[in-house]
């Protein structure tokens, strides 16, 4: 390496290091494989007052739906609220293009819930965290 370069690490990085390293990428990405047509998505589960009490997170590129963050509150949790957010979630990206979804969880949280609405693991990993698994799952929209 130039003795003029040097990594350094960055305890807190900056927005703008994070812009720079992530444009990066996109722009390798987009030579490589085209334009993905990212869009974010969101869904948020909300009481009258207007209190948000559950949510989905996730992008749809390259026809893929990436479901990055789903979430219920403790007391709403087995009602059905679950299963509408995951069924809006997934009928938007299917809108935007998306033919196949995917996601990862823990075992702790919901693979049971994620196989119960079609989903396939096609992936583990053991001891992550110490004493739990995580899961990737897909299935075709």
């Amino acid at each position: 390496m130039d003795q003029e370069y040097q990594i350094v690490y960055f305890d807190k990085p900056e927005d703008s290091a994070c812009g720079i390293i992530g444009g990066g990428v996109s722009n390798y990405n987009k030579r490589q494989a085209g334009d993905n047509k990212f869009q974010r998505l969101c869904f948020v589960f909300q009481t009258p007052d207007q209190e948000i009490v559950g949510g989905v997170l996730g992008e749809v590129y390259w026809g893929w739906f990436y479901l990055d963050l789903m979430w219920v509150k403790d007391e709403f949790r087995g009602r059905g609220y679950g299963g509408q957010l995951l069924t809006q979630a997934e009928n938007e990206a299917r809108q935007r293009g998306a033919k196949h979804v995917y996601l990862d969880t823990f075992s702790f949280q919901a693979p049971d819930f994620y196989k119960q609405h079609g989903y396939q693991v096609f992936g583990e990993l053991l001891d992550f965290p110490p004493g739990y698994q995580r899961y990737f799952l897909t299935k075709e929209l």
